[in-house]
């Protein structure tokens, strides 16, 4: 078995335990359902209170990469040093800002609901036909149905004439359900509950009469409502390791701050020196701009995944995207092309059974040929006669309508008796079948074969005479909505990056199993549990999120209909049909699709690697050069020696010098090997164990190599000179170190100097700037410089060659060794 078929309880009934006592004939009295409105309350979808403003805003606040920068920002203010501490606090500010709008934008997907409900409803009262406002329909009022309205309450059919409803929002199914009186089991399925209709659906077709049973927050919809608003929004991946390494990074400050309290005690040094040092340091270790580089990658991320038809509303979503192991997805419209379509004929003429067909049919196209209005299925016809010249406009023109029996289901079929006196037939094969003079060989072998594979299948037949018997058949048509073509490939792209595909479904077992087969997400012989799942409700949908979750898997959700919301809630990311689907899917979702197509996804799962492999470059530069920082802060802190940077001269490294080539590097395009990959495990860390080794020795490296440039200078100079000397070095040596960082394993010409143009610019702008500043008188004041010369500049780019040297020149022998070890595997 590879599909799992949820069930559920119906709950109809709940509210009404006495509905004998409404007269169908004349329905409630005012009285009465005054009374009864005062009892249940107003017909109206509740939205429950989320955090207030305040909260949200608090929350922002509550890192510990946050809690850092607020540290450095009071002592820097404590210290007098005001141009830190505004700087520190306008990062933190507008970090905030930013992460307070995602949320309160995410508290509006419950009300998005309320548009579903229909702002007014006729109903039977005190004996007449009125029409009042939805909020005051009761249980136990009858309500008067016709074709365009939306049904304001849950209810039970009374009278159902032709009776057609879209339920697609609700239960995912692809056609409109055909709605008949009569009793049904309590275990039945809500999208087979056909003696039901429900809130926010929409009447297509046909007349009728329903008594109300559940109104507001009981009825299908409410419990949505109810759903949507107790499910919690999941932390990114993202967000969990940036999260741990500001944890480290925490740790790692308090740490070094500890050590020089302890050293300076013991030295007996001044407290304002001492806390000078003690504001350097934390300066050091606190990359300042890294909040920023990540929102700026995010935010080209978004641009890129545009490109890609993906609207992005949450943009921590995109590198979770890349980081998604298990695809949860809405066949119809997304893996389905979203309207029926005629798959196969059953007949010996073809154009001749299309013309029965569509002389048989009430639907009319649009100019385009390729969608109209009416029952779905025979827009299918009519589209597939259209591409064999036949109208139906001209059918209509040539052979006038004599005698019309409409569908109904009891008959199961439909007929039109036209001019030329002849009666097409259509309907259900078994049906038909019977009324038809002979049986051709094959037929009832067909028609099974055909319901098998998932296909909707409809008998054509002519007659004599407007009574519907001694039939000629003529053939058979399949029916269903076909998948995408392209959403085919992407499944088997997504398989080959590690992603598996799961189908959710409202349709029935059978057209789903069919549909997954074709598409790809499994084969006849496969017997994985899990991977299809159909006759879902709102509920089962978050369970299957959520035991995948459990697997620790990262799950991406798609969906368009209201019953999708909480599951596209509950997710890592939840992906809404931009074309498809309703406003309360898109307010629940992180991403929407604007071609409502699944290949979509898969193209922005390799833009989310992208995304993160350059976030994850950013992070490793920017933490190397603040180790490097920390590395000369504290050795001369050991050895005694005067401070070699100021708390600003760190601040403007971690801002601009630093900051302008992260920003770079998250613009480096995504690698072609990205979706030859298997996704990265969701616990691993975003810096392992060879980032942080990296990450020391680099630091060591040049952080040594920038105390002994600022010993040599003390003895050829004062301190302010040495000290901008080492600042210019320092500087240097990160832009050079820049281009190293684009790749762990190829050095920087091969990775392609001209693939990342950013980066070239800003690297030389950067240094233009840091020579600039020496010269200004502004920044002189500002960053307590003085000029340098340019013997001293062409010795700074000399020493700062040194360690991206170095680093290369490790690269190479790295690859020598493993490509040694290699050839002695083989050999031996």
């Amino acid at each position: 078995m590879i599909f799992d078929e949820y069930k559920c309880v119906n709950t109809l009934g709940a509210q009404v335990q006495e509905p004998a006592k409404t007269e169908n004939r004349t329905g409630l009295s005012s009285p009465e359902a005054q009374k009864r409105l005062l009892e249940y309350g107003p017909n109206e979808i509740k939205r429950e209170v989320g955090p207030s403003i305040g909260k949200l805003l608090l929350r922002q606040f509550t890192s510990p990469l946050v809690w850092l920068l607020l540290g450095a920002c009071v002592l820097s203010g404590l210290l007098g040093e005001w141009i830190d501490a505004i700087a520190i606090s306008a990062i933190i500010i507008l970090n905030g800002v930013v992460g307070f709008f995602q949320e309160y934008r995410a508290e509006r997907a419950v009300a998005a609901l309320l548009s579903l409900s229909a702002p007014r409803a006729r109903v039977l009262r005190d004996g007449r036909s009125v029409i009042i406002p939805s909020r005051d329909v009761v249980p136990g009022d009858v309500l008067v149905l016709d074709a365009g309205d939306l049904v304001a309450a849950d209810s039970l059919l009374l009278e159902a004439n032709g009776l057609l409803i879209d339920e697609a929002a609700l239960t995912g199914e692809s056609v409109p359900v055909e709605k008949t009186v009569g009793v049904l089991d309590k275990g039945t399925h809500l999208a087979e509950r056909t003696n039901s209709i429900f809130l926010g659906t929409n009447i297509v077709s046909g007349s009728g009469k329903a008594l109300v049973e559940t109104t507001g927050m009981n009825t299908e919809l409410g419990k949505i409502a109810h759903l949507l608003a107790q499910t919690q929004d999941t932390q990114t991946p993202l967000q969990k390791r940036l999260g741990r390494v500001s944890h480290a990074l925490l740790k790692i400050c308090l740490a070094l701050v500890a050590a020089v309290a302890i050293l300076g005690a013991i030295r007996q040094l001044p407290w304002l020196e001492l806390v000078m040092s003690s504001v350097s340091l934390a300066v050091a270790a606190v990359p300042e701009g890294l909040p920023a580089i990540v929102t700026i990658a995010l935010a080209l991320g978004v641009q890129r995944m545009a490109a890609r038809n993906v609207l992005v509303r949450n943009m921590p979503a995109i590198e979770t995207l890349g980081s998604t192991t298990v695809i949860c997805t809405d066949k119809t419209g997304t893996l389905t092309t979203g309207s029926m379509r005629i798959r196969e004929l059953w007949g010996a003429d073809h154009k001749h059974l299309l013309y029965a067909a569509a002389a048989c049919c009430d639907a009319e196209l649009n100019d385009d040929q390729v969608s109209g209005t009416g029952d779905p299925t025979e827009i299918a016809i009519l589209i597939s006669a259209a591409e064999r010249g036949i109208a139906r406009e001209h059918i209509e023109k040539e052979l006038p309508r004599d005698v019309v029996n409409p569908f109904d289901s009891d008959r199961k079929r439909m007929s039109i008796y036209r001019k030329n006196n002849v009666l097409y037939v259509k309907g259900a094969a078994e049906s038909l079948l019977k009324q038809c003079i002979e049986q051709p060989s094959g037929v009832l072998e067909a028609t099974s074969e055909m319901a098998a594979r998932g296909l909707r299948v409809l008998a054509v037949a002519l007659g004599n005479s407007p009574k519907e018997e001694n039939l000629k058949f003529i053939g058979l048509l399949g029916i269903a909505d076909p998948p995408r073509t392209e959403a085919i490939e992407a499944i088997a792209q997504a398989r080959t990056a590690g992603i598996r595909t799961i189908m959710i479904t409202g349709d029935h077992p059978v057209t789903a199993r069919a549909i997954a087969q074709e598409l790809g997400i499994v084969t006849k012989d496969e017997s994985h549990r899990g991977l299809v799942h159909a006759r879902v409700t709102p509920e089962d949908k978050i369970n299957i999120v959520q035991e995948w979750k459990d697997k620790n898997e990262v799950v991406a959700m798609t969906g368009d209909g209201v019953n999708d919301a909480p599951a596209l809630k509950k997710a890592h990311v939840g992906i809404a049909m931009g074309r498809a689907g309703t406003e309360v899917a898109k307010e629940a979702s992180d991403m929407i699709l604007t071609d409502d197509n699944f290949a979509s996804i898969v193209a922005a799962i390799r833009e989310g690697r992208g995304v993160y492999d350059n976030i994850r470059k950013a992070v490793v530069y920017l933490l190397t050069g603040n180790a490097s920082e920390l590395t000369v802060m504290l050795l001369a802190a050991l050895a005694g020696l005067p401070v070699p940077l100021l708390p600003i001269h760190l601040l403007w490294i971690n801002l601009v010098t630093d900051g302008l080539p992260a920003l770079a590097l998250v613009m480096d395009p995504t690698s072609s090997e990205a979706m030859k990959r298997p996704p990265r495990r969701p616990d691993e860390p975003m810096l392992g164990r060879p980032e942080w080794k990296r990450i020391g020795i680099t630091a060591l490296l040049e952080g040594t190599l920038i105390l002994a440039t600022f010993i040599v200078s003390l003895k050829n100079s004062d301190v302010k000179s040495a000290r901008n000397f080492a600042f210019t070095t320092l500087v240097f040596s990160q832009m050079f170190r820049a281009f190293s960082a684009r790749s762990t394993t190829r050095i920087f010409w091969e990775v392609g100097a001209l693939s990342n143009l950013w980066l070239l610019g800003v690297i030389f702008l950067t240094m233009f700037l840091q020579a600039a500043i020496h010269h200004l008188p502004l920044t002189q004041r500002f960053l307590e410089l003085s000029p340098i010369s340019v013997r001293e500049i062409a010795l700074a780019l000399a020493i700062g060659l040194i360690p991206v040297t170095l680093i290369e020149l490790q690269k190479l022998a790295h690859r020598y060794w493993r490509t040694r070890r290699n050839v002695s595997c083989l050999t031996d």
